[in-house]
């Protein structure tokens, strides 16, 4: 449901917050005051085309926050938990910044996201019906959804057990189809692979060698280098006529016996002890590197040969050892699924072809069980006309049969209507009268409503092309579904308006030379007097305001007689 709607620099309104409740809520007013535009805006959130035109204009951009409650809506909640988001105690902000510039930004409780997301999340919350759009409803390609959603109780086992029969079959069919494709190719690819994984298995690389045989490699291409610089340090400070550790030694103890005299010769005392020790530390240092050098003539050929391999390697898989083993993992579990795929190969086309069979067979229970629910799907919309004045439409199911087996069986369904007598019966979507698709609508939007789960519909005029009887029949019928569903509804009906919970009226004013709409929610007396107008026209007479009056009182029976009280 929506709770709070807030909309700022949006077409012509400056700044708007609205709070909605439960039940049947009207926008009312002339026409142009803007009541589609806040209609716009709720589409905008709910994911829709966005457009920089309906920034106002000198705004640097429009603004758009609506809080829904989705406690009841376990929908929702799968839907945002699949883009890892959650409602924030049952409820769900979305938010939508267009910019002049053309930049667009969409948040779910807080998050950034893309439109498609928000979109995807919005559908579960929004379902907008306009007088030229009726969504699902004229799209034939949703109609099979509908006929299962509302056979709910007898069609979806069987549709769960199918499609997950379906998604094995799919799995093997590709499989078999991407052997079948080109034998030729399959054996090369299968030879490729063994080779390659068969070639970086046998290196046996480790993801740090390369760095630690470049650094040996150094160490043996210079070892005469080493030998004859350690050589030479070592004689230095080991020389027995003339040692630098002697000569630093002797310092030491006179700096020593004159330490206590003065900071500063203490300070050179331990400066030359220091020197002294680090000497005699490197002298061991040396000694213990003469002693651990060995030269192997062939380990410098190995090195350079493992590192050539290393080379080669890269070349062919990747930039590193660590690219190479990454390589031969991913070839490794390639080659698996192929070899298993071979192994399987000779049963796999009976197994394919048995798959196949049982599909046929659970599709056409599924078909069975969908003709048995289009029967009462039929009833149940020719009772819904016959209340909205359309005794004589024949609303009908057309079942035909799918090219191939799909995801949801074998079926095609489209919705038909004969709406006179003595015509033939036509698609849906193909009706021509708005009058009668807005009725047509109602009447399975009324069946439907129930089970949607969408928390919010919005019906924006689709009222238009009735009157009288019609008018209130249709009035009803929102009405109706409002006790399942948060309805609002733009209207220039007074039937309609009158049968609301709510009501609010939007109005267009100019000030300051700049258009501006302001919305204002109505209390009882405020609603006569709106009603009234609706009636009148310019001029609200006492007999309008007492007709207005009447037809309040008169929904409001109607109403509890829908509530059955």
């Amino acid at each position: 449901m929506l709770q709070e709607l807030v909309i700022h620099d949006f077409a012509i309104i400056e700044t708007l917050e609205l709070s909605f409740a439960g039940g049947m809520t009207t926008l009312t007013g002339e026409t142009g005051a803007g009541k589609s535009i806040i209609i716009d805006a709720v589409s905008l959130l709910a994911g829709g085309r966005g457009s920089t035109d309906f920034v106002r204009t000198g705004a640097a951009k429009a603004t758009l926050q609506g809080l829904f409650d989705a406690t009841s809506n376990p929908k929702t909640a799968a839907v945002m938990a699949e883009y890892g988001l959650a409602p924030d105690d049952g409820t769900v902000l979305l938010s939508r910044d267009l910019y002049a510039s053309g930049r667009n930004l969409c948040r779910v409780n807080g998050e950034l996201v893309n439109t498609a997301t928000l979109r995807a999340i919005g559908e579960t919350l929004v379902d907008i019906h306009g007088q030229n759009e009726h969504q699902q409803l004229i799209h034939p390609e949703t109609h099979l959804g509908l006929l299962d959603q509302f056979a709910q109780a007898t069609v979806q086992p069987l549709l769960a057990a199918y499609r997950t029969a379906f998604a094995a079959y799919q799995k093997d069919r590709a499989a078999l189809a991407k052997k079948q494709q080109n034998e030729r190719e399959w054996a090369q690819r299968l030879d490729m692979l063994r080779f390659q994984v068969n070639e970086i298995q046998s290196a046996k690389l480790a993801a740090d060698e390369e760095d630690k045989l470049s650094a040996e490699r150094d160490r043996l291409a210079n070892y005469q280098r080493i030998v004859d610089a350690l050589n030479d340090a070592y004689a230095v400070l080991s020389n027995e006529e003339q040692s630098p550790l002697d000569q630093v030694a002797a310092a030491m103890t006179d700096m020593q016996g004159i330490a206590k005299l003065d900071p500063a010769f203490d300070a050179i005392s331990q400066g030359i002890a220091s020197a002294y020790y680090a000497l005699t530390d490197a002298q061991g240092d040396l000694s213990r590197q003469l002693d651990q050098l060995e030269w192997d003539e062939g380990r410098l050929d190995a090195v350079e040969n493992r590192l050539d391999l290393i080379a080669q390697l890269e070349r062919k898989y990747g930039a590193t050892p660590a690219a190479v083993i990454a390589y031969g993992d991913k070839a490794a579990a390639e080659l698996a699924a192929m070899e298993a795929t071979e192994a399987d190969a000779e049963g796999l086309d009976q197994r394919v072809a048995a798959q196949h069979a049982a599909l046929l067979a659970q599709a056409t229970k599924l078909t069975a069980a969908r003709k048995a629910a289009a029967k009462q799907l039929v009833t149940a919309i020719h009772e819904q006309l016959a209340a909205l004045y359309m005794a004589k439409t024949v609303f009908s199911v057309h079942f035909g049969a799918a090219d191939t087996l799909h995801e949801f069986g074998a079926d095609a369904v489209e919705f038909y209507i004969q709406t006179n007598p003595g015509e033939s019966a036509k698609p849906l979507a193909k009706i021509a009268s708005g009058g009668e698709l807005s009725r047509i609508m109602l009447a399975l939007k009324t069946i439907f409503a129930k089970s949607d789960g969408v928390t919010s519909i919005i019906f924006d005029e689709v009222d238009t092309g009735v009157s009288g009887r019609v008018a209130q029949a249709i009035a009803n019928k929102i009405s109706q579904i409002a006790m399942h569903s948060q309805v609002l509804c733009i209207s220039h009906l007074p039937q309609v308006a009158a049968m609301a919970d709510h009501q609010y009226v939007i109005q267009k004013a100019v000030a300051g030379g700049r258009t501006s709409t302001t919305v204002q929610k109505l209390d009882h007396a405020a609603r006569v007097q709106e009603i009234a107008r609706m009636l009148a026209g310019e001029e609200v007479t006492h007999l309008a305001v007492a007709h207005a009056t009447e037809l309040l009182d008169l929904a409001n029976k109607t109403k509890a007689g829908l509530r059955g009280e």
